[in-house]
């Protein structure tokens, strides 16, 4: 069970790198270093790769209906229990930047829980979601469907914040 547990660890671990790193090419990329920010990106991706590659060998990967409900079971854990319980902390410390993040967090994650369980739903009656843009707050990760939001119904940023997801 030791080798379980080690790549679970490895897998939180990868998946944290990638993300690190992502975020510290966008400072390069901000400073003006585009080959650190590439150096950074191209760890970022080989970071994924190992995270896929552990999570595979977990069994965490497997048919789509029953991949949706463990997205729903995770979001749900999130917006339920999780980010109340930070965003409490947070504001009995006064943390002024770690709430206005758990609160961002805990709104967006109700909305995937959502938007995964109309997608399980129509995975019960065979269908795919109805082909439509998507679209991320860059901001505070809202997501919606159809066109961005002129503000961001979570965050009040501006629709230029918003990504097309492809």
């Amino acid at each position: 069970m030791a080798t379980e547990k080690n790549l679970k660890e490895a897998f939180a671990g990868e998946s944290q790198a990638n993300r690190m790193y992502l975020a510290f090419a966008q400072k390069a990329e901000s400073d003006g270093y585009k080959q650190i920010a590439k150096l950074f990106r191209a760890a970022a991706a080989a970071e994924t790769v190992h995270a896929h590659a552990h999570f595979r060998v977990m069994g965490g990967v497997k048919g789509t209906p029953d991949n949706l409900q463990a997205a729903i079971t995770g979001e749900g854990y999130e917006f339920q229990k999780m980010y109340p319980e930070f965003l409490k902390e947070a504001e009995a410390e006064k943390n002024v930047a770690a709430v206005a993040s758990f609160r961002n967090a805990l709104a967006v994650e109700k909305i995937h829980y959502d938007l995964y369980s109309q997608a399980l739903e129509g995975i019960k009656k065979g269908k795919d979601l109805p082909g439509q843009d998507v679209f991320v707050c860059e901001v505070c990760g809202n997501t919606v469907y159809g066109q961005a939001q002129d503000k961001c119904s979570v965050c009040g940023a501006p629709k230029n914040k918003f990504t097309k997801i492809q």
